[in-house]
């Protein structure tokens, strides 16, 4: 067994993107994450939305540590994660809903376009997409430590960057989703839900 991996950030933000889903994931249906990461959020969200079957999806080397947050205290409408390139052909899975937090300013923007367009052509109509994350608006930062943080961000990758909003939702809306809501979250983030809205 190998020790589990832990984010701050993870425990911090858990709450206040739960109170989100529980608002805006009233029907049951099949949630898939992506890019799970540690897997804090799949062993402990789960728990309060029992109508709401969860898929934990990261690349290959995160999965053990996902799994080691399971054997702790798995839920039991959580399923096993599966390996997913957020970049990359996804793997067949029916989905009513997409969830993905702390991505978007990691992937490169290409990425980000292409993980975008691979959502729009797995959600069904009325499919919802929630994106949690620090975003730009006007093409300014939100916040000093946002301006801090997107140069640490490009000191460790240089296609690494926090994103306009004003392009992430050019790119949903090309790919059949438009902004229903756009929440504030604390440290100077936000939760965008997107809802799928027409065929591509």
């Amino acid at each position: 067994m190998i020790d589990k991996p832990f984010s701050q950030a993870c425990d911090n933000n858990r709450g206040p993107i739960l109170e989100v889903l529980q608002q805006h994931l009233k029907a049951p249906g099949t949630l898939l994450e992506l890019g799970s990461g540690t897997g804090q959020h799949a062993a402990w969200m789960p728990h309060f939305l029992p109508h709401i079957h969860w898929q934990p999806s990261d690349l290959p080397e995160r999965l053990p540590g996902i799994h080691a947050w399971l054997a702790d205290n798995r839920p039991v409408n959580v399923a096993d994660p599966l390996v997913l390139d957020m970049a990359q052909p996804w793997p067949a899975l029916a989905c009513d809903y997409l969830l993905t937090v702390n991505t978007f300013h990691i992937l490169a923007q290409d990425d980000v376009a292409r993980a975008i367009q691979h959502a729009g052509k797995r959600l069904p109509t009325g499919g919802l997409f929630v994106v949690y994350g620090p975003f730009n608006y006007d093409g300014r930062f939100t916040s000093e430590s946002n301006a801090r943080f997107n140069d640490w961000l490009r000191h460790q990758h240089p296609a690494s960057a926090i994103r306009d909003i004003e392009w992430v939702c050019a790119a949903m809306n090309a790919a059949g989703m438009t902004l229903a809501d756009d929440q504030a979250m604390p440290a100077n983030n936000r939760t965008l839900v997107f809802r799928r809205t027409a065929e591509q």
